[in-house]
């Protein structure tokens, strides 16, 4: 009785990129104690003290780069049509709705919009394939939290990750094969990095993350919940699908921030090593976002191109996102109609 809600969500987007609209994206998302889970004094100090003020004038520049003058921010315009070719999937018993993390369209307003439509249930989906707290964690947080205050709370379920998801992974290996990757010297698959000690507070048995040798190689009991198992879980599948043999392929981390370590490898130094190796043209897949966004088109395309051919190489080419991607569609849609 009564139409199913779908809610997705992305991590967000400034509203525009100017350097004001890029500061209050930043200020919200680093502010977040999933996303810098130090003490709230100390982060705030950080953020609205050093990173913000240093960091959102470089951002806003880089956001130009990427901005459309027809579709704005890439993330929104792609996670847009995403909402929309689900709604269209799944039919007029579903009532799907977008929003981001940080910014807009916001969690809150896509939340009562679906109370209004006197929805049966709801379905949340981060679309983030692998679990980490500061993403996937951080939206359910908030999305319970704002649910939680309800008079009346509807029937409400999450997808924790779909890193393995089957038709997620044929969709990236078909983007991939548009590039011949046959034709390249080494295949990267670099995922958004995370500090370290995000991945050892994943680990409730406190003796195996970072302890264990080769300790994301295989997902078990202890580790199925951590971002870089999951990661490189989904790169072992890609590139399964893709016929890659492991000396074909990398997996490496990028997106640092800070002096803390990370999920290592770094796709800069990775990039750096092939190059040194006499390798010249690299396939990049970003297997941790599913609409391309500043980290796709331009930390990869632009960033690390460049790098790479600094040391000698001569092209990294970037696999585009899943956006629109039909597979990717139809996986989303199985995803949201299980528990209904």
């Amino acid at each position: 009785m009564g139409k199913k809600g779908v809610l997705l969500v992305n991590l967000g987007t400034p509203d525009s990129a100017a350097t004001a609209d890029v500061r209050k994206y930043l200020n919200e998302f680093l502010m977040d104690g999933r996303v810098i889970d130090i003490h709230p004094l100390k982060r705030a100090l950080l953020v609205r003290g050093i990173i913000v003020p240093l960091r959102a004038p470089k951002s806003a520049k880089l956001y130009r780069e990427i901005w459309s003058a027809e579709q704005g921010s890439p993330l929104l315009y792609y996670s847009l049509l995403q909402q929309h070719l689900l709604q269209q999937r799944l039919g007029d018993d579903y009532i799907v709705e977008l929003a981001m993390r940080y910014q807009s369209p916001d969690i809150e307003s896509a939340l009562e919009r679906l109370k209004a439509a006197l929805v049966s249930g709801i379905r949340v989906i981060a679309l983030f394939p692998q679990y980490a707290s500061a993403s996937t964690g951080s939206v359910y947080q908030k999305v319970m939290r704002l649910v939680g205050r309800w008079q009346t709370i509807p029937d409400i379920s999450f997808v924790n990750s779909f890193h393995d998801n089957e038709l997620m992974i044929r969709a990236f290996a078909e983007n991939g094969r548009k590039h011949q990757p046959e034709n390249f010297d080494h295949v990267l698959f670099s995922f958004h990095g995370l500090p370290q000690r995000q991945l050892m507070k994943c680990d409730h048995t406190h003796n195996y993350c970072l302890k264990t040798e080769n300790c994301c190689d295989t997902l078990n009991d202890v580790n199925k919940f951590c971002y870089s198992a999951q990661s490189h879980h989904t790169a072992k599948l890609i590139a399964a699908e893709l016929g890659l043999s492991r000396e074909q392929y990398t997996v490496c981390f990028q997106s640092r921030l800070g002096n803390d370590p990370w999920v290592q490898p770094y796709t800069s130094q990775v990039i750096k090593q092939l190059a040194a190796e006499g390798k010249k043209r690299l396939l990049v897949f970003c297997p941790a976002f599913v609409a391309d966004c500043l980290e796709t088109v331009y930390e990869v395309s632009v960033e690390y191109d460049t790098e790479f051919k600094q040391h000698g190489g001569e092209r990294v080419q970037l696999v585009e996102s899943l956006n629109g991607n039909p597979l990717f569609i139809e996986a989303l849609a199985r995803l949201a109609t299980p528990s209904f």
